[in-house]
């Protein structure tokens, strides 16, 4: 059965936490990675899981064009067709995103990575434009991506059908809109940001920077019937009590399964049903 990985958890100015990203596999499988952080700390995240080479990693999703999201990505590259030039990764490595995220993912890798590395695009490192809608099937699993609408940058998230039935929702690092709600009803996994708990909106008023609130995120997970929710994406400055913090607050207004993983913390779909 599978399970995710949380490599970190953080919006995009965190010193303590790394910016949220995550996989998604069964045990010793090809993963999924969902985003990749804001830099070159996703090896050390990888090192620390024993996966320093990456070589799990077969597809990797860029939500959207924002640094804590992307550039990441472009490590994760670096490091996987280095691996490719030593013969030491079998394969492809396929990136799913919208037109604009590829070819920022494209272009910054070909000013800052030497020829004969990104020489392997389109050849071994494939990618693939979505669009609101769009479904594939990737590592066995079905996915279908949505815009989230998104005020700031063009952004998408997705429902995945997992092995054996299971649905995951990702909706990106806003707070999902209402009339979205119906793309994400009934999920057994929600997976959506929450920027800071309620009683700190004061002191990080995320609603002016389109993100929300502990209390909200639940909100929305019992309005759509998610039977569990993970809370991603917050701030770096209450890690200690953060995650106490933030299920207090959800109780509140929803009776599922709350989740608000730290960097590197693993959650089992077993757990979220």
């Amino acid at each position: 059965m599978e399970h995710f990985t949380f490599l970190g958890t953080g919006a995009a100015m965190v010193t303590q936490c790394y910016n949220a990203c995550f996989t998604i596999a069964d045990d010793n499988s090809d993963m999924f990675l969902v985003d990749g952080g804001g830099g070159n700390g996703i090896l050390t995240q990888l090192e620390r899981l024993g996966l320093y080479k990456a070589n799990r990693i077969r597809a990797i999703f860029v939500s959207h064009n924002h640094s804590d999201h992307i550039l990441g990505v472009v490590w994760i590259v670096r490091a996987i067709t280095q691996e490719m030039n030593k013969d030491r990764y079998e394969g492809n490595l396929t990136i799913y995103a919208h037109q604009r995220s590829l070819d920022a993912v494209r272009n910054i890798s070909q000013y800052v990575m030497q020829p004969r590395l990104w020489a392997l695009f389109d050849k071994r490192v494939i990618f693939i434009p979505i669009e609101d809608g769009t479904e594939c099937d990737i590592i066995d699993r079905h996915f279908t991506f949505f815009n989230i609408n998104s005020t700031k940058e063009l952004q998408h998230g997705f429902v995945c059908t997992l092995h054996g039935g299971k649905r995951l929702a990702f909706t990106g690092d806003e707070p999902i809109k209402n009339e979205l709600f119906k793309r994400i009803e009934g999920v057994d996994v929600l997976v959506q940001e929450a920027y800071c708990a309620q009683r700190d909106e004061a002191a990080f008023r995320p609603f002016e920077k389109s993100h929300g609130t502990a209390l909200n995120s639940c909100r929305v997970a019992a309005n759509v019937g998610a039977a569990s929710t993970i809370l991603i994406h917050t701030e770096g400055r209450n890690l200690q009590t953060r995650r106490q913090t933030y299920i207090e607050e959800g109780r509140s207004v929803y009776n599922g399964k709350i989740f608000v993983p730290d960097d590197l913390d693993d959650i089992k779909l077993s757990d979220c049903l």
